[in-house]
């Protein structure tokens, strides 16, 4: 008798230890999930800051050059399916038709010194800069908290526990198809 309820309470012990150590489990992939999250609000806040600057970078720039209006145009219809995206990825996909065309307006930038030597177009260049600069690093962070929590649900416990309350890989930044390529500005 005595050596049945040891081990009814061993297996007891057993069961409550497993059950504590997923909820542990589960409450580290709920975490890592909303770092994910948080990280993406703050590559989301950068783009907003490009977003701003954007316009009127266009617009000093308009001023002094009228010829270049698909570039004008290219950007501002990536901006408006940015602003239309729903999920993580179209956001992606819609940055980087952004990153193309303003990739093209910083090359007649540098084609044209009328343009370079305006003070405003000058000062939003820097700040545009500065903000790709806060984008680069908050990607960096959001790829590092996705790698993170990845390595977790594919590794055991992980691989076990994470299908059981839907989590599911999440997906890197990655850059856009042909970014690679620096882009050309025919005149």
């Amino acid at each position: 008798m005595k050596s049945l309820a040891l081990i009814l309470g061993a297996l007891g012990l057993v069961v409550v230890l497993g059950v504590v150590s997923i909820i542990g489990f589960y409450n580290g992939l709920v975490t890592k999930s909303q770092n994910i999250d948080g990280q993406w609000a703050q590559v989301e806040t950068q783009y907003q800051r490009r977003f701003d600057l954007i316009p009127n970078l266009v617009n000093a720039v308009k001023g002094l050059f009228e010829q270049e209006q698909k570039v004008f145009g290219d950007i501002a219809e990536a901006r408006t399916r940015y602003s239309g995206a729903a999920t993580v990825d179209e956001k992606v996909a819609a940055a980087g038709e952004l990153e193309g065309a303003l990739a093209r307006l910083l090359v007649i930038i540098e084609n044209y010194p009328e343009i370079k030597s305006d003070a405003a177009v000058m000062g939003l260049m820097d700040e545009l800069a500065g903000t790709e600069n806060r984008i680069a690093v908050e990607r960096r962070r959001f790829n590092d908290w996705v790698r993170d929590y990845n390595t977790t649900i594919k590794r055991i416990p992980g691989s076990l526990i994470a299908p059981m309350f839907g989590f599911s890989e999440r997906a890197y930044f990655e850059a856009v198809e042909g970014s690679e390529v620096a882009p050309t500005v025919e005149f």
